[in-house]
């Protein structure tokens, strides 16, 4: 076992990783950027060590400063998260060549699945399902449309390299159709220095499920079941689940796990990654991409089957085989994350910037937290705008539902505006709470949403703490706190308690 290990991310995978290091008793390092300097993470962890700059290209992605701290604290291995460097094969490399582990797949298994090209080609030869469409590299518009004459429209744009949605293109009609190509191509390569397409029948009803593979450096490689996250705004997943509303059938639940478990033993697969799929209503799916990496929503796969997922990259990272096999691998009850974002649903998604004055985590049975912030904690621009998943599990998913729907009301963070009051109104949706989750169901569903004109009880409470502690006495608290301001001498007195016996 490692007994330093750098964590090259931030945020609440940061702290995750760091509390996963702690069980295991290794040194967890942290770096940080001036806009982190003061966050909790950064002190959670037992060193840290300042990446001087603000934006991710200037800290987080920058892979010299970070081989660079590696090396001057001592670090036997990094653990990259997921985004930044996580999936960059180039710096998965780099850390070999200087005597550093990377924890994740090796870099030849990430050249080989990272690009959309490469995965499809490789899941043809293994005989995973793919969905009908060609490989663009190398065509012109017009030798492409002729490529893709057989396919009916709808037909999906999209790039081979990167993700979240940036270089896709639906195409409605053969008059889009070379518009589009180029659109994408020019996106793509903008993004990603890269304009290789590919060009598939686009499903316009169809659902997003993933299986979680884990597999060790001694050949062994097992799913850990799927997650359903269908419920998506621009490519970009809010709501994960598992098990997945909609396999009824287990018979296609098996037939995904091993298609998954088959690509990445063919990809010579180590550490954990994801398998995704597209799965039409007629049962059939479809190979989409392989995330080379822990994913976001892993929590919830952490919840049914009981796994520490963090630990286990850890442990297949030294070199330990798994002491498991795939028979002893359970799904038990249902779990259901939601992401907590810093942004205006209201006025189209905006991001929301700023100081959180006042920030509460739900908490109870069945509820689970992983965030990265804290009261005082300033929002910025730079990084991503998620602050937190809530995480919960339930005997079955009604259970999963209404623990949800608490921990999201129990949940504060005052001083900017977050998408909880919308992921609320998701929850208490009826086709939602009757597991009809297709990719499609925010723009059938909730086009038309507009937040409440109500406050929580938990945002009056949250509001009159924070403006009790900045002296104000006034606001929508009014008179209330006013009155609030001079406190029981029983309960300000901090070495005494009031007991009611």
């Amino acid at each position: 076992m490692f007994t330093k290990i750098l964590i090259a991310n931030r945020g609440e995978i940061a702290r995750r990783i760091i509390l996963a290091c702690r069980e295991l008793g290794v040194t967890a390092v942290a770096i940080y950027s001036d806009a982190d300097a003061d966050a909790p993470w950064v002190r959670l962890a037992d060193e840290a060590y300042r990446l001087p700059g603000v934006t991710a290209v200037d800290t987080y992605l920058n892979q010299e400063k970070v081989l660079s701290i590696a090396g001057q604290c001592g670090a036997q291995a990094i653990h990259p998260g997921y985004g930044f460097l996580s999936e960059n094969a180039e710096f998965a490399a780099a850390c070999a060549g200087r005597g550093l582990v990377f924890i994740g797949p090796t870099p030849q298994a990430m050249t080989s699945l990272g690009s959309k090209a490469n995965a499809r080609e490789l899941a043809i030869r293994a005989g995973v399902p793919v969905a009908p469409g060609v490989d663009g590299a190398g065509l012109s518009v017009t030798a492409l449309q002729t490529a893709v004459a057989h396919i009916p429209y709808p037909i999906l744009i999209k790039a081979s390299a990167g993700g979240g949605g940036k270089g896709m293109r639906v195409v409605w009609s053969a008059d889009e159709f070379a518009g589009a190509v180029q659109a994408a191509r020019s996106e793509a390569r903008s993004a990603f220095g890269d304009d290789h397409i590919l060009v598939e029948k686009y499903f316009t009803e169809i659902h997003h499920v993933e299986i979680q593979v884990l597999g060790d450096q001694h050949g062994r490689v097992l799913h850990l079941f799927e997650r359903e996250c269908s419920i998506q705004r621009r490519h970009q997943k809010i709501i994960e689940e598992s098990p997945a509303p909609i396999i009824r059938d287990e018979g296609l639940r098996q037939r995904m796990a091993q298609a998954a478990v088959v690509l990445a033993q063919a990809a010579g697969y180590t550490n954990a990654g994801t398998v995704e799929f597209i799965v039409d209503g007629q049962g059939g799916f479809y190979f989409l991409e392989m995330n080379t990496r822990l994913q976001v929503e892993h929590p919830v796969t952490e919840l049914v089957t009981g796994l520490d997922l963090a630990v286990w990259q850890i442990r297949i990272a030294a070199g330990e085989p798994l002491p498991f096999t795939q028979a002893d691998v359970r799904q038990r009850g249902h779990a259901m994350e939601c992401r907590v974002y810093a942004e205006d649903p209201a006025n189209q998604f905006m991001p929301s910037i700023g100081e959180i004055a006042y920030y509460q985590r739900p908490s109870g049975p069945g509820v689970r937290v992983d965030d990265g912030i804290e009261s005082g904690t300033a929002v910025t621009p730079y990084y991503d705008p998620m602050l937190a998943k809530i995480i919960t599990w339930g005997a079955d998913r009604a259970e999963a539902v209404a623990k949800m729907e608490r921990a999201l009301r129990e949940t504060a963070v005052l001083g900017i505006t977050t998408n909880i009051p919308y992921l609320l109104a998701i929850l208490q949706e009826p086709h939602f709470r009757a597991g009809h989750t297709s990719t499609g169901y925010l723009q059938e569903h909730m086009a038309d949403w507009s937040p409440a004109a109500e406050t929580s009880a938990v945002e009056w409470v949250g509001t009159a703490v924070f403006e009790l502690l900045h002296g104000a006495g006034k606001g929508k608290m009014g008179t209330a706190v006013a009155a609030a301001a001079q406190p029981d001498p029983w309960q300000a007195a901090p070495a005494w308690r009031n007991v009611k016996t």
